[in-house]
């Protein structure tokens, strides 16, 4: 093939592959990004509990676990040998609920243990081939569950999406954490992401014996970094050992233990993402 049929190919494949992406992105009301700066902060648990949440308020949610080094999503949700569908022009992510349908790299991989050794290219590839060749549907929301840092993963997106919605944060009280989320919010600034706010996770243990409250990690370090960077605080999760015990078991924590802070503060921290969909809607 010449230099310019190979050109013309090119520009084609691009157009069609944007298109597609555009199609697909256009049945999506609202879509939103999970971050963290600093690994081991609950970042997936919290990204698959705000899903669900969601899902239980009767939207219709999609969960894109893009961390392709570390997917963590098919275990949260008891889902690891589910494997996605086909309607011959696209893929069919798993249906965990009627409100709810996940899409994750751990689906694909022959083995469980497998490990994903990919460059930035590829990763780009594969994460572009996930949203426009994923057939989400009608959805209320997607959730975009990232690796930690910002890297090609997030930066891909914000690139392949500019109408993201807005991206929530998450950290714990320390420093180390906190130091890296302040990168992680100006990060956002720079691509254009706005910021939904910063979910405090790992906030203090309650003793089960006294009910006193050990704040292993400090306290109320995120609410006074997301002052001082001037973005909202969504709330605080406390550590409960539920929360272990459901992400073991791929129990879903926010369904389960509804009755319990953490979860009264998952609920709580969905409030700005539902008021993106009050404020589309036709009287809103």
């Amino acid at each position: 093939m010449s230099d310019e049929k190979q050109k013309s190919a090119d520009r084609l494949k691009a157009y069609t592959e944007s298109k597609e992406l555009t199609d697909r992105m256009s049945k999506i009301k609202h879509k939103i990004m999970v971050l963290s700066g600093k690994g081991g902060v609950g970042k997936s648990t919290v990204a698959t509990n705000i899903a669900v949440a969601l899902a239980l308020e009767g939207k219709q949610v999609g969960l894109l676990d893009s961390d392709f080094h570390g997917p963590s999503v098919p275990t949260l949700l008891n889902l690891e040998d589910q494997h996605p569908g086909s309607d011959g022009d696209a893929i069919l992510p798993v249906t965990f609920s009627e409100t709810l349908k996940v899409m994750s790299i751990g689906f694909l991989l022959p083995n469980r243990d497998d490990a994903v050794i990919w460059r930035g290219p590829m990763k780009m590839n594969v994460l572009k081939q996930l949203l426009t060749e994923v057939n989400w549907g009608e959805l209320d929301y997607l959730i975009i569950d990232f690796p930690p840092g910002t890297g090609d993963e997030p930066l891909s997106v914000a690139q392949l999406l500019p109408s993201c919605d807005g991206a929530v944060i998450v950290t714990t009280p320390q420093n180390l954490s906190l130091n890296d989320v302040r990168k992680c919010i100006n990060f956002c600034k720079q691509v254009n992401v706005p910021v939904l706010g910063v979910l405090e996770n790992m906030s203090g243990l309650k003793c089960p014996n006294c009910g006193a409250v050990i704040n292993i990690f400090k306290t109320g370090g995120g609410e006074k970094m997301a002052r001082e960077m001037d973005v909202a605080f969504l709330g605080s999760i406390p550590i409960e050992p539920q929360i272990v015990e459901a992400s073991d078991s791929g129990t879903p924590f926010v369904y389960h233990y509804n009755k319990t802070e953490a979860a009264k503060a998952f609920s709580q921290a969905i409030v700005p993402i539902l008021d993106l969909d009050r404020k589309t809607a036709p009287n809103g």
